[in-house]
């Protein structure tokens, strides 16, 4: 498929890129210290979530998930019925 919604580096896992709506990216980089433009992403469409202990397990989870739906939401239908098969 090509498609990703989340980058980390699995060796140190200091923090996770996700994508984000643009509107609500910019609102959580303000709002968050830890949350700041994605390295090497479009600064527009992606956050790194920096993991050093401040962010809540939960809102890291809601984050993961609403990128997943956000990459999902973009695939063509035969893409989201191969996916649903796995």
């Amino acid at each position: 498929m090509g498609k990703m919604f989340a980058l980390t580096d699995l060796e140190e896992f200091s923090g996770i890129s996700l994508k984000t709506d643009p509107e609500e990216g910019a609102d959580l980089r303000e709002k968050y210290s830890f949350v700041q433009p994605a390295y090497h992403m479009n600064k527009k469409h992606w956050i790194t979530v920096i993991l050093a202990g401040q962010v809540p397990d939960r809102m890291l989870r809601q984050l993961t998930d609403r990128s997943y739906e956000l990459v999902v939401s973009g695939l063509t239908k035969s893409q989201k019925l191969r996916l649903s098969s796995l």
